[in-house]
């Protein structure tokens, strides 16, 4: 929320692309004078004050695909150009309240868009709003069973990749629920595409103490080796 008064936190960092669940709409974008300006931005959603956007902060560009089923509300195509190749995003918020639990909204989506999520050239990423601590192991739509059907395309969270980490017992919270440090999950990833897997370079969560008056999400940052 308020991303207009929190940009300048995270910008520190340099992004190329940046993924912000629950942020406000464009027209709400006023930025502080000094604050870098993105050099393009898609936004859905239907509440102005809360949807999803993606920004860029480089020669990046994003295009909804026509392939985006709205029944999965926030988990967007987005064909992204102007880097050295195209390569399909697919930005995430799982939290549609119609789904009996969040990680059924990404199962789903993942079967419609069966053949349009490629071995290469794809990354996943943003909000799921699971883990595998909350699987029920009676039901096919659980974060293990995603984690595995991404699996199938060769495509890896690249947080586990890289610090060697099993699904469950993260080392690094991306959540503290309410903003309390006893409440730490890790429900924010990024998947991507052994070709990107191939050239990561580093993956970075934010710290409880940097990040509390801010959010109760720390930052994901990925960086990949591409010209």
């Amino acid at each position: 929320m308020a991303f207009r008064k929190k940009a300048d936190f995270i910008l520190v960092h340099n992004p190329d692309i940046l993924i912000v669940p629950e942020c406000e709409h464009p027209d709400k974008l006023k930025f502080a004078k000094d604050t870098l300006l993105p050099t393009d931005i898609f936004w859905f959603g239907t509440n102005m004050n809360k949807g999803l956007a993606i920004f860029s902060y480089s020669k990046y560009r994003f295009k909804l695909l026509d392939i985006h089923n709205q029944e999965f509300k926030n988990i967007l195509p987005i064909e992204v150009t102007g880097g050295a190749f195209n390569f399909t995003l697919f930005a995430i918020w799982a939290n549609n309240p119609e789904d009996k639990d969040y990680i059924t909204q990404i199962w789903k989506a993942l079967h419609y868009y069966e053949h349009f999520i490629g071995d290469t050239k794809t990354i996943l990423a943003g909000d799921f709003n699971s883990n595998s601590i909350w699987d029920k192991s009676w039901r096919k739509d659980n974060h293990s069973n995603v984690v595995e059907k991404l699996k199938t395309k060769g495509i890896l969270s690249v947080y586990h990749k890289f610090y060697n980490q099993a699904q469950g017992p993260e080392e690094h919270p991306t959540l503290f629920m309410y903003r309390h440090i006893n409440r730490p999950y890790h429900i924010d990833y990024c998947f991507a595409s052994l070709d990107f897997i191939e050239k990561l370079l580093h993956v970075e969560v934010g710290n409880y103490e940097d990040w509390k008056n801010y959010s109760d999400h720390n930052p994901l940052l990925v960086k990949f080796d591409i010209d």
